[in-house]
């Protein structure tokens, strides 16, 4: 009799480890460091990412989310002022002082991603290897800022000659580590990311050339990526329960 109702009890509490895997939305926020390759280096140097993504992890520890990224990079290689600068290599304002032109690179990321938790641990199974896979939106631009706003070639509209706007869709794959903790203090995911894109030009002419720009581009960018996590959970990962 004792030997039966141990064997119960441990049924009992197997099935309660098994069952602690859980759905839950979770709401995040990430930042990265991204190094640029394919015909995306000819143009920027290495640049900082930061957004946020709603996801929604299910009980199987699928994931499936959609997120926002803006990026920004102080390194623009691609000399879009050449024609306005002086010998001396300063671009000038409409006094014929040097100006203060601040270039810079901009740009926004659109995905949408599904991905799978694979967890280490029966004591936490809804923390693991995560891989996901994404599809979606990389635009780019370089963009020019006149602090003093004295400078008439890129007044207003006219800058849009020169920002080289670009456009495309991508695909994007992320491996690393998420941990989502029992007593909600710590949840993150940290990890890889690649992100291939096929971009063009938006603009219908570049003043700096006087010619289109009908090229087609691979855009690649590659980085560190870590989250924070908030989960919204129905009941804590640590309150066994049963189906």
């Amino acid at each position: 009799m004792r030997l039966t109702v141990l064997f119960i009890l441990f049924s009992f509490f197997l099935r309660a480890q098994r069952d602690t895997c859980i759905s839950a939305p979770l709401v995040c926020i990430h930042f990265a460091g991204q190094i640029p390759s394919g015909d995306m280096v000819k143009r920027f140097g290495n640049n900082m990412l930061v957004g946020a993504s709603f996801k929604y992890k299910t009980n199987k520890n699928f994931v499936y989310g959609i997120e926002f990224n803006y990026l920004y990079g102080k390194t623009v290689k691609e000399d879009v002022m050449k024609q306005l600068k002086t010998p001396e290599g300063n671009v000038v304002d409409n006094a014929g002082n040097p100006a203060d032109l601040r270039i810079t690179e901009r740009g926004a990321i659109l995905n949408i991603q599904v991905g799978k938790v694979f967890a280490f641990s029966k004591r936490n199974r809804n923390s693991g290897l995560f891989v996901s896979f994404g599809g979606g939106l990389l635009q780019h631009k370089i963009n020019l800022y006149d602090a003093q706003q004295r400078i008439a070639a890129v007044k207003g509209e006219l800058k849009y000659g020169y920002d080289r706007l670009s456009f495309g869709f991508g695909i994007s794959e992320f491996v690393g580590y998420m941990f989502l903790s029992k007593n909600h203090l710590a949840n993150f995911y940290i990890g890889f990311e690649s992100l291939q894109a096929k971009t063009h030009s938006l603009r219908v002419l570049n003043y700096d050339t006087g010619l289109r720009d009908t090229q087609q581009r691979l855009d690649i960018l590659t980085g560190l990526k870590f989250g924070w996590v908030l989960p919204l959970y129905k009941r804590r990962p640590n309150d066994y329960y049963y189906n």
